[in-house]
């Protein structure tokens, strides 16, 4: 988070820096161009400050900047009053304070990717901005080469023109919409989809809907993905032929949310969840991004979903833990589908030669008491399973390049590996390289795991194979009350002083191959591996069609576990 808000003030500083010094290079100085080489550069500083800001206002420098090119342009001319640039300046300035607005209305449009819908208003309406710096270093160079300014009254024109196309077209949206509702929402109701993906997140997140996307797809019931950030939009689309919908507002939401569709699935507890909670036609069915022991796992907020997908009974005993009070038929356990391609190894871990150790650090969270991120540490580690002649693959989270500390920490662990990859020849894998192997494929290569508190390790869990877990908060002998999954695993203490021991009980004596089995079974379910996604399949169907009947899963010990009650023996919202 510090890393985000460090970019955010540099480029901050850096287009307005340079917009302004442009403007006074052009204006007080007879350096005309080189004032006009500096707003080229303050135009390339807006450009990189709208991706690291994506609503960023940008008005004054952009003003400044077109002040700057136009005063250079005419002393270039140096040919006294232009009719021809006067009308370029009216129309620049004009564009510079109506392009921001025609944005934003824009922005205001719902939007659709995998539909049989071309709505071209708000995507081109998304890049007026982006047109505006292209034209005003177009009008730019044309001032540095001493063109005519009827040249530049062309180029301005033109874009103009866009944007007067743009404007025409938002208004008669809004004052003379459609009838039976825009061209988006008419097209899903032709799609009649059944139940829809609901996704708000910081950028980065797409994970939380990509992993649940082929289960969803598997079910044989159309269905629609709708979000909240617009640059979600096109990675989602890829991953999906189900429509896409970018629902700006709540009006957006009321015209995407069509009669057809009864349930809501949601993969996090975002505060815009609230936005789609309050249609209480829908059933509203919270299926996490992971199961963990981290606190975000035992969300009181998880209280105000009709149904709650767990992975197994330990989740359940979780929110007990934590004092959160939650009815027990609220609670479906699914089993965690998305382990179903990990291979399974059932006997121990002993005595491994030349092992293959899969490291997966967590990011430091949003807040101290969410921090287990094990980086200021780890070198002892990789240097230790090094000497243990161990292949590394070192997986971290997608977030830990927005902690400037974590990403140099991380830095230094990827450089360890290339040198001792140069000097062995074993294939360590880390960078960008990890990040293309699913977390399935990361545990179906290792031998074993070392891992922060985090999912991670409840994924892996299902392999039977071995697993260390960091305690980075000190706690010691309490570490594996709050963390149960840790009772099954080797705990290295924060300041690794007993990493030998951990690594030789992970690697080659493995006394606790028993215990895991007994946890696998509370955190994971107890379903058949040949058909182990059936049962979030069967519970999905279930809230779909009230007359669908999944098997009965089944506790460690032969208890059956609380399966979801019929629908008519529940009122719509419990």
């Amino acid at each position: 988070m510090r890393g985000d808000l460090v970019r955010k003030l540099a480029a901050r500083a850096l287009a307005t820096g340079l917009a302004v010094l442009a403007f006074l290079v052009v204006a007080l100085t007879g350096a005309t161009g080189w004032g006009l080489g500096l707003t080229v550069a303050a135009l390339a500083a807006v450009a990189w400050e709208r991706r690291v800001r994506p609503g960023a206002d940008s008005v004054a420098e952009t003003a400044l900047v077109a002040a700057a090119v136009l005063v250079g342009y005419a002393r270039r001319l140096d040919a006294g009053f232009d009719p021809a640039l006067a009308a370029t300046a009216l129309v620049l300035l004009g564009l510079v304070l109506l392009v921001g607005p025609l944005r934003d209305a824009g922005g205001l449009e719902l939007r659709a990717a995998n539909l049989p819908v071309r709505s071209w208003t708000p995507l081109v309406a998304a890049r007026l901005g982006d047109a505006l710096l292209g034209l005003l270093a177009v009008v730019a160079l044309a001032a540095a080469a001493t063109l005519p300014a009827r040249i530049a009254l062309a180029a301005v024109a033109l874009v103009a023109a866009g944007a007067g196309a743009v404007g025409l077209d938002l208004a008669r949206r809004r004052f003379r919409p459609g009838a039976g509702g825009s061209p988006v929402s008419r097209a899903l109701r032709r799609h009649q989809p059944e139940f829809l993906l609901y996704f708000s997140a910081p950028p980065g997140s797409e994970y939380q809907v990509t992993m649940w996307l082929p289960y969803l797809q598997r079910l044989g019931r159309p269905f629609l993905v709708m979000l909240r950030e617009p640059e979600f939009l096109p990675t989602i689309a890829a991953a999906t032929t189900a429509p896409v919908v970018y629902c700006p507002t709540l009006k957006a939401m009321d015209e995407a949310l069509v009669p057809s569709l009864r349930v809501a699935f949601y993969v996090n507890h975002g505060a815009k969840n609230s936005h789609c909670i309050r249609f209480t036609q829908l059933t509203h069915v919270q299926l996490h991004h992971g199961d963990s022991d981290k606190a975000p796992s035992a969300n009181p907020v998880s209280a105000i979903f009709d149904r709650i997908f767990v992975a197994g009974q330990a989740a359940i005993e979780r929110y007990a833990r934590a004092g959160v009070d939650i009815p027990a038929e609220k609670f479906v356990v699914v089993g965690r589908p998305q382990v179903e391609s990990i291979e399974v190894r059932s006997e121990p871990a002993r005595a491994l030669a030349n092992p293959t150790v899969l490291y997966t650090p967590t990011w430091t969270g949003h807040h101290a008491d969410a921090n287990y991120c094990s980086l200021p540490v780890a070198e002892a580690l990789l240097r230790g399973l090094l000497a243990r002649g161990a292949t590394v693959i070192l997986r971290a989270h997608p977030y830990t390049s927005q902690n400037p500390a974590s990403a140099r920490q991380l830095g230094r662990l990827t450089e360890l590996l290339a040198a001792d990859r140069a000097r062995s020849g074993r294939q360590h894998v880390f960078g960008a390289a990890a990040r293309e192997l699913t977390l399935a494929e990361c545990a179906n290569r290792s031998d074993a795991l070392v891992s922060d508190v985090s999912g991670v390790i409840s994924d892996y869990l299902y392999s039977g194979k071995p697993y260390a877990v960091t305690d980075m908060g000190g706690e010691g002998d309490r570490f594996a009350e709050r963390f149960p999954l840790a009772g099954s695993g080797y705990v290295l203490r924060r300041d690794m002083s007993n990493v030998d021991e951990v690594l030789t009980a992970l690697l080659d004596t493995d006394p606790l191959a028993s215990a895991r089995w007994a946890t696998r079974t509370r955190y994971l379910g107890d379903f058949p591996a040949e058909s182990y996604a059936e049962a979030f399949l069967d519970a999905a169907r279930r809230q779909l069609d009230a007359g669908w009947n999944p098997p009965t899963p089944r506790a460690a010990g032969g208890a059956d576990l609380p399966v979801e009650p019929d629908e008519a023996s529940l009122s719509p919202r419990t």
